[in-house]
């Protein structure tokens, strides 16, 4: 069969040519449009979801929440693992998926579960679903700081939770914005037990009338001449003045009791559960960008930096963005260096083979149809999902000896042929053809042997088959595009390069 090839290619010669340069020109293609990262990703497939039963006591939480929803996502159909955590008003549900699950059929399936468990839950709970993102989702993080003490960190909050978290979530790629450190805003009303009780009133009383003060109304509307008019009362709080006028009830003497009479209000935060710091200067807003789930991590980043550029001119006066984390900087670095070994194995292999067989235009053989490998290689792995990162790119850097050694075998086997023989235009292809069938099928079947070798790796399901797995999958994509080649493309490459002129 071997040789069958081996005849057709060299008969069909020009086709294996534009073959080969619409592969090279996919190669090229995918190779730009290839995910990058710096290293694969290790992560379980998992949804969260979120629980919040706000002044509960963990105790409460675990028996009202937690342990309802996990016993319900037991049951949700891929799930191998199920795992609650009780907090002070919330609750985490982690469900493991098998490898290999789809993210998003996951997260339908959770909130098919969810829909049938959330009436037994009690009223006040409010249950969300995590982002659609992975473990090495956090891509870039950054720090709002004011350096001329214009506004407080109440206000950078502000300009984080109301401008640049919605501005950053358009961004492709991006699957949350979350917001670290900062103080929220919050009209607090301070209730004076004393007065509460002289004037016979309740919390409840309370929380009801600010509840109902807070609201617009509609009405109907009027015809006045030719036009209508809409009746509506507005009722929005907006100041601590319209808070304190809220009427909570009436008096003995038929006065009203207002919010100013039994309670203090002011501004102040909101309940704090950490803060951000930078560099020992005090206290910043810190952003977090999570990428979206198999999304490419350096064209993510450079999304949301070209953001931020663009968002600058709305900030206010004094507020400047900070970059504290920016995970570009190592994929660049580690993309470089596999790039920088990859061309001095390159070029290595091209001046041993000039070297040993002082024939430059045979060199040419091996120089030539070692880059097509690689990009025929990058196809299978544009294909398969692979992003390039520093296991799956050492892969290839790991294969390029074995990807050059049939068609260095060849080479020197087509010399010692052409060095017995009278070469001439008639005979120089029947000369190729005999020598590569000597040696083309131990050389295929050798390289298929070193590609074969590598299949127990892709049956790990440990977390050590995810890391290696990637380096296999390369590697043993470089053999048998090297092998193939040894048959197709480089009994011809041999033909036009070492003896007579191109043809």
């Amino acid at each position: 069969m071997i040789k069958q090839i081996i005849d057709w290619s060299i008969r069909y010669r020009f086709m294996v040519i534009i073959i080969t340069i619409l592969l090279l020109v996919v190669g090229v293609f995918y190779a730009k449009g290839t995910t990058v990262d710096a290293i694969p990703d290790l992560s379980d497939v998992q949804v969260i979801i979120q629980a919040d039963y706000p002044g509960q006591a963990p105790n409460i939480i675990e028996d009202q929440v937690t342990y309802p929803l996990t016993t319900a996502m037991l049951a949700v159909p891929g799930a191998e693992l199920v795992r609650g955590i009780s907090g002070f008003g919330v609750s985490y549900v982690y469900i493991i998926f098998k490898d290999g699950t789809d993210l998003y059929w996951a997260r339908s399936r959770v909130l098919e579960y969810l829909s049938q468990i959330s009436s037994k839950l009690p009223k006040q709970v409010q249950i969300s679903l995590g982002p659609d993102a992975t473990g090495v989702g956090w891509i870039y993080e950054y720090a709002l700081i004011d350096k001329t003490n214009q506004h407080n960190l109440a206000e950078l909050t502000s300009v984080q939770n109301w401008f640049l978290k919605f501005e950053l979530q358009k961004v492709p790629g991006v699957s949350e914005v979350a917001t670290i450190g900062g103080m929220v805003k919050q009209y607090q009303v301070v209730v004076d037990p004393d007065k509460l009780r002289a004037y016979a009133l309740t919390l409840s009383q309370v929380k009801a009338a600010i509840e109902q003060g807070n609201s617009d109304g509609g009405g109907s509307v009027i015809e006045k001449g030719d036009a209508e008019y809409i009746i509506r009362s507005n009722g929005f709080i907006r100041s601590i003045a319209d808070i304190q006028n809220i009427p909570v009830g009436i008096g003995s003497n038929g006065v009203a009791i207002l919010i100013k009479d039994i309670a203090r209000v002011q501004l102040g935060p909101q309940a704090r559960r950490g803060i951000a710091e930078l560099n020992g200067n005090g206290e910043v807003v810190g952003g977090v960008i999570v990428m979206r789930s198999g999304q490419n991590a350096m064209q993510t980043i450079d999304n949301v930096k070209s953001k931020l550029e663009q968002v600058k001119a709305g900030l206010p006066q004094g507020v400047e963005i900070v970059p504290t984390y920016d995970r570009s900087g190592l994929i660049g670095r580690a993309i470089d260096t596999l790039k920088d070994k990859l061309v001095e194995e390159f070029i290595l292999v091209s001046l041993i083979c000039i070297l040993f067989l002082f024939h430059l235009r045979s060199a040419l053989v091996i120089i030539i149809s070692l880059p097509i490998g690689i990009l025929m290689a990058l196809v299978i792995m544009r294909l398969q999902g692979i992003n390039a990162n520093i296991m799956s790119l050492g892969g290839i850097a790991i294969a390029i000896g074995a990807m050059v050694d049939a068609a260095v075998v060849m080479v020197e086997n087509v010399h010692k042929h052409l060095e017995k023989e009278e070469v001439n235009e008639q005979n120089r292809w029947e000369i190729i053809r005999k020598a590569c069938y000597e040696v083309a099928p131990p050389l295929f079947y050798s390289l298929l042997i070193i590609t074969f070798s590598f299949l127990p790796i892709f049956t790990l399901q440990a977390q050590e088959g995810k890391l290696f797995a990637p380096l296999a999958f390369t590697k043993t994509y470089s053999m048998a595009t090297a092998a193939l080649l040894s048959i197709t493309l480089v009994p011809i490459l041999m033909g036009w390069l070492i003896r007579g002129k191109i043809v």
